[in-house]
Order: structure tokens, then sequence, then C-alpha cells
């Protein structure tokens, strides 16, 4: 274990001096927001912004006020998922989200940028301030459930989130690959560090059904979801196929078309999860 500075919010240990509620930060005077879930994983290339748009989506079907605050500062593709092309702006320490064509509110950092293709070439600390900012600057309007879609692993930005960011939960997301348990463990023991309920574990690309034969597939392997959910007490699992309809639909803006029952019992374990004033309490 490495020695201690006693500067907690470069740290991620659970120890005794910790005092988790003096890293939070306020949400923008005048923002509201209920509830927050975070979507994360111990590695990329999972289909983390997948997930998280499909739950955002059923959150608005299910008659939620919805936003997704895009953290994954150097990758983010939740606009183009949306079909979002329009820029926030900002005036006098206010940034106003940008809207979906359903009404959905987003901030990402493909909104600020003047072309989508501009890269964020910036080290880690300034990287997981823009998240933190995106909850503190941004003019949330009464939102029942907001979704963050975390970057990859357990630097700064996923730490910088975990502190400054009230958690309601967190969603897992992983694949059926044999190193799929040490990525959810590591996940799963970082939840544990910041006291932040796991709530789902959702196995993407779990397997694919032929168009001719109608049989289905384990491409990457057999599902080891309901084992590992199980193994580490997380109450809801869903298994999503490899579907080229819904990434045509992302690809094409039109994500809010897909079907999403496949994520039914993780969103009901959303909706039972507390909310921002339940958690401040504690």
């Amino acid at each position: 274990m490495a020695e201690c500075t006693h500067d907690c919010s470069t740290c991620s240990s659970n120890c005794g001096s910790r005092d988790k509620q003096s890293f939070i930060k306020p949400l923008h005077e005048g923002a509201s927001v209920r509830k927050v879930i975070a979507v994360a994983s111990g590695k990329g290339g999972v289909g983390k912004s997948l997930v998280t748009s499909l739950l955002a989506v059923r959150a608005m079907a299910r008659g939620n006020r919805v936003a997704v605050l895009d953290a994954d500062i150097t990758g983010p593709s939740i606009p183009k998922a949306f079909g979002v092309s329009q820029r926030a702006y900002g005036e006098e320490g206010t940034i106003y989200p940008v809207r979906t064509k359903s009404g959905m509110q987003m901030m990402s950092m493909n909104t600020l940028l003047e072309h989508d293709d501009d890269p964020v070439v910036w080290r880690g600390t300034l990287i997981a301030g823009a998240a933190v900012q995106f909850w503190t600057d941004v003019l949330w309007e009464d939102v029942d459930i907001m979704f963050i879609d975390m970057p990859p692993g357990t630097g700064d930005v996923p730490l910088s989130v975990f502190q400054s960011i009230p958690l309601s939960g967190i969603v897992i997301v992983t694949t059926p690959q044999d190193l799929v348990e040490m990525i959810v463990k590591k996940a799963v023991n970082m939840a544990k560090m910041m006291n932040v309920p796991v709530l789902g574990l959702v196995e993407n690309m779990s397997y694919f059904v032929c168009p001719d034969c109608g049989r289905k597939h384990e491409i990457f392997g057999a599902s080891k979801a309901e084992a590992l959910a199980k193994e580490y007490g997380i109450p809801a699992v869903a298994k999503m196929p490899i579907d080229p309809a819904v990434a045509h639909l992302a690809d094409e803006g039109r994500i809010t078309e897909a079907d999403t029952d496949a994520l039914a019992d993780v969103f009901l374990q959303i909706e039972r999860s507390r909310e921002i004033g339940d958690y401040q309490e504690k």
C-alpha cells in the first residue's frame, strides 16, 4: 500500500480519516438532479456508451426527465448516437446543455468543440476537471435520472467522478471473454472503496442470433454474467446480443428507436436506487 500523503483528493483508499462528503461538489445554482447513475467498466471497447444511451432511452420511455453527462472527455460518442450536432453555449459562469429531439439534456466535450474530430490533447488532471465541471457548471433542469458515460479504467476521471458527484449507483458493462472476471473485479472493488452500490452487470456482445437459422451462438465464449453477479452480490444481470441493427441506429443518430427490453431488470434496480438527497443525509 502506498504511503499516505494526507491528500484524500488524490487517493482512492477507504481509510478512516476520509470524509467523503467533503469532496462532493454542488450542482450549479438553479440546477436539479434527483439520481445519478454511472456506467463504468474496467476496460474500453465493451460498449459503455451504447449501454448508457439505451438506459437513457428506457428511462425516458418510462416517463423520466433524463440527462446524459458524457465523462469520456477524449473519446466522446454520446452526441452522435442521439444525432446531436448543435453546440452548447454559456454565459456568466453558466453552461447550458444541449437537448436531443426527444428533450433529453446532454453535455459532452463534442458539444463544445468546433469540429467533432478535433482531438482533446490534455493531461489527466485537466480531463478530470472538465468531467467534474460538467456537473458543477451546467444548468441541468429538473432531471429525474442522470446517466454518466464513464471512460474506461480506474484513473483520474473515474476517481474524480466517484469523489465529486453523489452517485446513486453504478452499472458495470463487460463482455464474455475470459478476462471478464478481472475487469468486473476491478470495477466492483473501486465501487466498494468509494461506497457506491453496484446496481447491475450488463454483459454486452453476449451472443449472436443467426438471421438464417435462428440459433443462438456465443461467439466470445460462454456467458459468465450470472456467476459473477452472484459472486460479487450484484442484484441484476442483462445480456445484450450482438445486433447489427442497434449498431446501425447508433451510427445514424437514431438510438432512441432501439429496443431496450434486455435492460429491464437492470433499470428496475436504477428505479429502486437512492436519490441524491438520501445519499447526502447519510
